[in-house]
């Protein structure tokens, strides 16, 4: 999940919002080949670097999202990247979409614990 959710960090906050090239990694992808690239390679990473690489996509993420409310347009400015229908995401829309990514991921994350420790419950 954490290489799936710094990748989604590097779609949203660099190529989306600020139209800008994504990190190396996810540009060197065939992502035609495998599509889910970012869940099937993430199992010969270590843990540290799954970690390291979600820490750092944060991190560049929340540099973007300042500079982006530095310009002044607020959450009702629109993503200079457009989806293929013209239309733009607002920056509203792509918070609160990554607040929906990390939740559903997180529940994932939770039925997984679950299925090993056998709890349920908060």
């Amino acid at each position: 999940m954490l290489k799936h959710l710094a990748y989604v960090e590097d779609h949203w906050f660099a190529r989306m919002l600020h139209d800008r090239e994504g990190q190396p990694l996810w540009s060197t992808v065939d992502w035609k080949a495998d599509r889910d690239w970012d869940w099937n390679s993430a199992a010969s990473d270590s843990p540290e670097e799954l970690r390291s690489l979600w820490e750092d996509a944060v991190e560049r993420s929340r540099k973007l999202l300042d500079e982006a409310l530095a310009g002044g347009g607020g959450l009702d400015q629109l993503a200079r990247r457009k989806w293929p229908d013209g239309r733009a995401p607002s920056l509203r829309w792509i918070l609160v979409h990554m607040i929906e990514e990390y939740s559903r991921h997180n529940g994932h994350a939770d039925l997984i614990r679950e299925a090993v420790d056998g709890l349920t419950g908060e």
